[in-house]
Order: structure tokens, then sequence, then C-alpha cells
């Protein structure tokens, strides 16, 4: 059960605090028990979420580093080890949350106690590709290879091509695929409607759950995230887990094995 979940991107404005929201979905429709920490310094958009209990741990106090809260960040994960952490990191406290991973070997640290690292970096489209890109390659090289290395492909801002190559083509896919564990694609639908429901519902902090139980969204709006959900979710299950129901045990076996009783015929009528 122990996971540790870090999204992790130096860009800003691409996507992180979306994709942790995600995560937690996902866990949290599996039945996982969670713990949801928001380490964002300037924007705490994970902490607006209420369908699930987000914990702020502030890294950045007036811009200066403070330690203690990194060594405190390792002992909430450390504690909880019957849940599955999820970390979402603003791009201000990215720096200083990578060097601190790296430098005090908290990674290797995390699983020789058992716990499984992933590492969600976000790749965006659109002018952000780039820096996402470097970022990314940035990571993999940064952090151990046993680290569990999920890749977000954030289609809202534009397409993931460069030089007419996909991501799965470019050289630092290319450098790095033998670690990756998953690619989870974030699609930008062709209808503007879907953009719009998918907007209202980030704008407003609500869960897919929430959004299609909520009467702020008409009959089309829910069937169209209902739509979004089942292929993001899809995606996840093979990369993150699926909740595993044990069969209900049946009594055929021991119905057969039981004696039957065998009744003698009557006779069929008697005479006056």
């Amino acid at each position: 059960m122990a996971k540790a979940h870090f999204t992790l991107q130096g860009k800003g404005g691409v996507g992180k605090s979306l994709v942790s929201a995600l995560i937690a979905q996902h866990r949290q429709e599996n039945n996982v028990p969670l713990i949801c920490i928001d380490t964002d310094p300037v924007n705490a958009t994970f902490a607006g979420y209420t369908a699930f209990p987000v914990k702020r741990v502030e890294l950045l106090k007036e811009n200066v580093i403070d330690e203690r809260e990194f060594d405190h960040l390792i002992e909430i994960i450390v504690e909880n080890d019957n849940a599955e952490i999820i970390i979402d990191n603003g791009s201000s406290s990215f720096i200083p949350l990578s060097s601190y991973l790296v430098e005090n070997e908290a990674i290797e640290m995390l699983q020789d106690m058992g716990h499984s690292v992933f590492i969600h970096p976000v790749v965006t489209g659109g002018q952000a590709l780039i820096d996402t890109l470097s970022g990314f390659d940035s990571l993999a090289r940064q952090f151990p290879e046993s680290a569990k290395m999920v890749v977000w492909l954030n289609q809202y801002f534009g397409a993931i091509e460069k030089e007419g190559k996909t991501f799965e083509n470019m050289k630092v896919y290319q450098d790095h695929k033998d670690r990756i564990k998953g690619i989870i694609s974030i699609y930008r639908n062709s209808g503007s409607t879907f953009g719009e429901d998918i907007q209202e519902m980030l704008e407003n902090r609500m869960t897919f759950n929430q959004a299609i139980q909520s009467d702020q969204f008409k009959l089309m709006s829910k069937h169209r995230l209902k739509i979004m959900k089942k292929a993001l979710f899809e995606q996840m299950d093979p990369i993150l887990g699926v909740e595993i129901i044990p069969p209900v045990p049946t009594i055929d076996g021991d119905l057969q094995q039981l004696p039957i009783k065998k009744t003698k015929k009557g006779n069929k009528g008697s005479k006056l």
C-alpha cells in the first residue's frame, strides 16, 4: 500500500494541481486511504478541493527554504505506511524540493522502508513544450532509476509535437523510455463544449463525481464529464492499480457433496 506520488515540474501553470487531483480521485474511487499535501507557497490550488482532505506544508516561508518542513514532509510519508501520499509541488519550490530529495537520498530511504515512489512530471503543449520537456529530462536524470516515472501529456494548450515528432518519437523519451512506467494523456477534445465543461469544473475545484452530481452542470455537460473521466481513469488503471474485489464464495460445491435423501414412492391410490 505504501506509495508516495510527487507531482513535479519547474514550469508553472501547466496542470500540476490538476494531475494531483486526478490521482487523488482515482485512488479515492479505488477505496485507497489518502493523505494529500499541497506544498505550493503561491497558489494553493490543490488545497482548494473539498472532496479529499489536503494538508498544507509550507516548504518556503517568506521566500526562505525551511529545511525542517522538508524533513516533516518525509516524516508524514514514513508515518503513514497504510496510505498513499499525494504531494502537489509548486514551481517556486520545485528546485529546492528536487535538490532535497536528491541530496538527502530521500527516495532511496523511502524505498528501503517499503514505500514505492512515483514521480509524475507534466509535459504540456503550446509555448511551454520546450520548458516542460526539459523539466522531465532533468527529473529523469536526477532521480534514481528505482523511482517510477509516470509522464502526463497535457494537450490542453496544444499538441505535444516537436519538429513533426510526437512525444514517443522524441529524443528525450528515447533517452529515458526504459524507466517510464506509463504515459497518461489529457486530451483536448475538439468541441469547445468539452473545454468549457472541464474549465468550469476546475475553476470550482470540483472532482468529476462532484460535478456530475451537481445541479450546476446540465445533462449534456455531465455526460461529457463522464466521457472524460472514463478516458482518463482507463489510462490510470493499469499504471496506478485498481481495487481487487475478492470473488464471492459460492456453495455450489458444497451442495454437490450434500447427501440427497431419497424418498420412497407411495401408492398411487388406495382402494376402498
